[in-house]
């Protein structure tokens, strides 16, 4: 299409104005290659000053048609908002078509979580006598310890740990920065990999501050967290699809439920905005339900 040098230009702008993660670029781009799809399946080459909100519109009914969930299609609206805005900013266009562009209604879903018995199954189904035991032990209890989302945790770097004051740095979305609070189990279990393991894997040139490395001394993938989860799902016989954010999700849950505070869970987790958060303010409604439930005698 006739659009890629505007891509490019958008492409950097995520990266260099809105200082944007490699993941949310794509993200974004990936968007905004959906309607190029759409267009293309109809045969037109629309320029970009003709697209109208009819047509966006049309793009949205056939991403439905396709099966696409609300939630993903709020996420690819979200896009087009963001490259027209762009081409309004850098004169391109003059009418922003994604202005009269609603999103879908979306239900909020309450996430899973898991309770502290089957967190503690999972850790001790790792094998610690195997090389990468001691590692992934770790892995799980800085994941729910810090409540971490699965790029942050293969980010982590030693020059970003703080034993002394147990915190750890954390690079979050959009690469800001946040401090979190790091427990004595997580940290034993850090330093001693870090001190007892790691000190003996042949570390590959750039990565010598990751702290979580592979047998080939790079740091870790996402997709590897994502394995290593869902194994020892299959070995504890856990009958809940989990993933890593399913730990990150029961880390929020468990603070709340304790009576954390709100917006000390919020910048825990490095979320932006507190409505966000306030999703787990459900899950601890449903718990204080069932406590009147089980304990009130008049329940």
């Amino acid at each position: 299409m006739l659009w890629s040098s505007y891509i490019k230009g958008f492409k950097s702008y995520l990266k260099l104005e809105r200082s944007l993660s490699r993941n949310s670029v794509e993200a974004y781009l990936n968007d905004i290659d959906k309607l190029t799809q759409y267009f293309k399946s109809l045969n037109e080459e629309p320029k970009l000053t003709d697209v109208t909100v009819t047509h966006l519109r049309s793009f949205i009914s056939w991403l439905n048609e396709l099966g696409m969930l609300a939630s993903t299609q709020a996420r690819v609206i979200s896009g087009l908002k963001a490259f027209f805005s762009y081409l309004l900013l850098e004169d391109v266009i003059t009418d922003d078509p994604t202005a009269l562009l609603e999103a879908p209604k979306l239900t909020r879903k309450l996430p899973d979580t898991l309770n502290i018995h089957e967190i503690n199954e999972l850790i001790a189904a790792i094998d610690a006598s195997r090389p990468d035991g001691m590692r992934n032990k770790a892995i799980i209890e800085v994941l729910y310890g810090c409540g971490l989302r699965v790029t942050e945790l293969t980010e982590l770097r030693i020059s970003g740990l703080f034993p002394q004051i147990e915190f750890i740095k954390i690079i979050g979305k959009g690469n800001k920065e946040r401090l979190v609070p790091i427990g004595s189990t997580a940290l034993k279990l850090l330093d001693i990999y870090i001190n007892q393991v790691r000190v003996h894997i042949n570390i590959k040139k750039g990565n010598e501050d990751f702290i979580f490395l592979n047998r080939f001394g790079s740091k870790l993938s996402r997709i590897t967290i994502f394995n290593l989860i869902k194994s020892l799902a299959l070995a504890t016989g856990l009958k809940k699809t989990i993933s890593p954010h399913t730990l990150r999700h029961s880390f929020a849950t468990h603070l709340i439920e304790g009576g954390a505070d709100l917006r000390a869970v919020q910048e825990m987790l490095g979320h932006s905005s507190i409505t966000t958060t306030e999703i787990y303010t459900h899950i601890d409604r449903d718990y204080l339900k069932e406590v009147i439930t089980h304990f009130h005698p008049r329940a």
